[in-house]
């Protein structure tokens, strides 16, 4: 076990961690240099596309150092703030991080957070700036910053070239100097048990889950997960090189995998704890008196969006594509949903706009369904008639709340002194609450708060535009306020068409509702009947258009002298028809109009 280290990269995102990790799979000799290739451990095409990590990648590295050979198992994780759940979770399997700081961007807005986050799991940190081959004069600023943040001299901040290589091999000596070997067992009795921190699946495996071993040691033999029950004798053990190595075993402190054979995705829950079915329990929670490996939050989702089936796709198509998703993405909760012109769907739960943009992507590449969305919507605490409760659905939002709270996040920007001015002026677009201005080196960070509703509109973009791409943010529930929403509806031919009801602030109301029913005029086809589009606020019609009905061509009566009296008969029957019609109109939206709706 002395000789296993542990350890994680955190960043900022497009800081060069996934480069970084390349270099570190060259020098320890883990993939041969004709096999290499850029990006190596995003494995996820779309991770390629992009040119972000989205999932968490283990790797088990072999390293000579002094005449001594160590075992390396690093986690490269992501470094968007939406995907902070992934990071908590490497953080909870490992004893040392890898903080790197762009050396051209210097100290950013997730910079601070994963630090935050590395110094709760009681971590060893390893200060290194990159892209020192650039050799721009800003660069020593930036390992002055890095220094100061951390509370090290500046020669403990390594300096690093994940593109060409410099210093990285330096920075995987310190790793095996600095970062601690892992926690021995601490008994020698002690029930061998690994804590499950992630999870794929496979066809003919299995449930594969990925473990980091806390006590004794797992070959092949029966193991129960304790959370929820399952009982299971692997088909295989083994490491990460990336790709899945069989071995014979996993040793106390090791990282590495355990084919399940489970096909159930619900049995094999992220942040599970796996012990030996010999060793006792009798399933659940701390089973058997002992007690469950702990290090995991709850993912906590934040915006909330309806998917339905389209094309060719069904319903339960969309359905198994969650489940086998969740099992790599724990943040991802689900429920079922109905819509009157789209069928049964699922109300997804995201922890923000861009993890539901990943898992939409992922969707359509890897299970090639083709689906709607509804508009997104927060989750709202609401009290009616003495009553309070939580309302994730808009049509479910009561019409006369006696008061709403709704989420607050906190938010720390961080932007360069020059562009502050402009950031500043978001407060003219956004609801947003400044509470102090610090200086972090030659940057400055806004602290300030702001309503969820108004993140997931485009504050990431107005923030960037206002900053030339410089500012970055990171952010984080911090608790509710009382909030002055109203529930608005779009009724066609006086029905009220749930798919389009919002809750939305007061002040936007008649903006909204005026902009919801121009676009269905324009949208809907004509009737043999006219069509009445209103949007309802407060129990008011406050914005209405209306479809004329289609007109019958009744002839060239009354032309060449004929006789007028008969089209005016014929006109009044027709109107007496469309009367008639109008009575029991009902309006089928399609689910092309409802496509082109949600589009905006």
């Amino acid at each position: 076990m002395n000789r296993i280290r542990n350890f994680v990269i955190i960043a900022h995102i497009d800081s060069g961690k996934s480069t970084l990790a390349d270099r570190l799979l060259e020098i320890t000799g883990t993939i041969p240099m004709r096999s290499m290739r850029a990006q190596y451990l995003d494995r996820l095409p779309l991770e390629r596309e992009r040119g972000i990590t989205i999932k968490m990648t283990p790797v088990r590295m072999a390293y000579r150092m002094g005449g001594a050979e160590y075992i390396l198992n690093l986690i490269d994780t992501p470094g968007h703030s939406d995907f902070g759940y992934e990071v908590s979770r490497a953080l909870a399997a490992v004893e040392g991080a890898v903080l790197l700081v762009d050396g051209t961007k210097g100290v950013q807005a997730q910079t601070l957070s994963n630090l935050r986050a590395a110094r709760k799991a009681g971590l060893t940190i390893i200060p290194a700036v990159n892209k020192i081959d650039l050799a721009l004069p800003q660069i020593e600023r930036v390992v002055d910053a890095t220094a100061a943040l951390i509370g090290v001299p500046r020669e403990k901040v390594l300096r690093v070239s994940a593109k060409t290589g410099a210093g990285v091999a330096e920075l995987l000596d310190e790793v095996v100097r600095t970062v601690p070997p892992p926690r021995a067992a601490q008994a020698a009795h002690s029930r061998a048990k690994a804590l499950v921190f992630d999870s794929l699946y496979d066809d003919h495996k299995g449930i594969i889950a990925f473990v980091r071993l806390f006590g004794g040691g797992f070959k092949m033999e029966e193991m129960r997960l304790m959370a929820s029950g399952a009982a299971f004798k692997p088909k295989e053990v083994g490491y990460f090189v990336p790709d899945l190595k069989a071995s014979d075993h996993l040793a106390d402190g090791e990282i590495g995998y355990l084919a399940t054979g489970l096909k159930e995705p619900a049995q094999v829950g992220i942040g599970d704890t796996v012990v030996l079915a010999a060793e006792g329990g009798a399933g659940g929670r701390g089973g058997g008196g002992e007690e469950a490996l702990s290090g995991y939050r709850e993912p906590a989702p934040v915006v909330f969006i309806s998917f339905y089936p389209d094309g060719d796709t069904k319903f339960d198509d969309l359905l198994r594509a969650f489940e086998k998703l969740r099992l790599n993405d724990a943040a991802l909760s689900f429920e079922p949903d109905a819509n009157e012109a789209l069928g049964r769907g699922l109300k997804v739960g995201f922890l923000g706009q861009l993890h539901f943009e990943i898992t939409s992507s992922r969707l359509e590449q890897e299970y090639r369904l083709e689906f709607l969305t509804s508009f997104p919507s927060i989750a709202y605490r609401v009290e009616d008639r003495g009553a309070i409760r939580t309302v994730k659905q808009p049509q479910d939002f009561p019409d006369h709340p006696d008061k709403v709270w709704e989420p607050i996040v906190a938010l720390e920007v961080l932007v360069p002194q020059q562009y502050l001015s402009a950031v500043m002026n978001l407060q003219t677009v956004f609801d947003i609450e400044i509470a102090e201005v610090k200086n972090i080196g030659e940057n400055l960070v806004i602290e300030a708060s702001m309503p969820l509703r108004e993140l997931i509109r485009d504050f990431d973009d107005r923030m960037k535009s206002a900053s030339q791409g410089y500012a970055s943010f990171t952010y984080e529930l911090s608790g509710e306020r009382s909030a002055e929403v109203e529930k608005l509806e779009i009724l066609v031919v006086g029905d009220v068409v749930p798919a389009l009801t919002r809750i939305v602030p007061k002040k936007d109301l008649e903006r909204e509702g005026r902009q919801t029913v121009d676009r269905l005029k324009e949208l809907l086809p004509k009737e043999q009947f006219s069509q009445a589009i209103q949007a309802r606020a407060q129990g008011r019609i406050i914005a209405r258009e209306t479809i004329a009905a289609m007109k019958k061509e009744l002839g060239n009566f009354g032309k060449n002298g004929g006789d007028r009296t008969r089209k005016m008969k014929l006109w009044k029957k027709q109107q007496r028809g469309k009367e008639r019609l109008k009575e029991n109109a009902r309006v089928t939206i399609s689910p092309e109009t409802f496509r082109e709706i949600l589009k905006k």
